[in-house]
C-alpha cells in the first residue's frame, strides 16, 4: 500500500478522523509526498515497514491502540500515484504512544489491484473484532 500520512487528531476517532486527516492531506501544500509500505495485520497489531526508509523503517501499533478502520467516508481518491491512476484512501486511528487520550490517524492508498483498500480494512476489522472476543 501507499502511506500518505500521520495526522494528529487529538481525541478524535471514527471516521470524523478519518475524513479529517484527509481532507487536511488533501489541501496540504506541497501535498505529502507518499512511499510504499508493507501493510501488516496480525493478533499482535499493524506492522508498517517501509523497506525503502523514506519516512521510516518500521512502525508497529498494538492492537489494542488501533480504535478504527474504514475508507475515507466520501469517497476521496489519492491521485498521485505511479500511472495517475487515483487510488482510495483508507486509515486507521491509533492512539499515540503513552498517551490515553490522543490519537493520530494514519492514511493510506490502495497501490494493488490484489489488495483492494476494501479487503484491508475488512480484514483489519475482523482481526480487532477476534481480538476483543478474546
Amino acid at each position: 500500500v501507499l502511506f500518505v500520512n500521520s495526522v494528529d487528531m487529538e481525541s478524535l476517532t471514527g471516521p470524523q478522523a478519518i475524513s479529517k486527516a484527509t481532507s487536511e492531506t488533501l489541501a496540504a501544500d506541497p501535498t505529502p509526498a507518499a512511499t510504499i509500505v508493507h501493510f501488516k495485520v496480525s493478533a499482535q497489531g499493524i506492522t508498517l515497514t517501509d523497506n525503502q526508509r523514506k519516512l521510516f523503517f518500521r512502525r508497529h501499533y498494538p492492537l489494542n491502540t488501533v480504535t478504527f478502520c474504514d475508507l475515507d467516508p466520501q469517497e476521496r481518491k489519492w491521485m498521485k500515484t505511479e500511472g495517475g491512476v487515483p487510488a482510495k484512501l483508507f486509515g486507521f486511528v491509533a492512539r499515540k504512544q503513552g498517551s490515553t487520550t490522543d490519537n493520530a490517524c494514519h492514511l493510506f492508498a490502495e497501490l494493488d489491484p490484489n489488495q483492494p483498500a476494501s479487503a484491508i480494512v475488512n480484514f483489519v476489522s475482523k482481526v480487532m473484532l477476534n481480538a476483543g472476543q478474546k
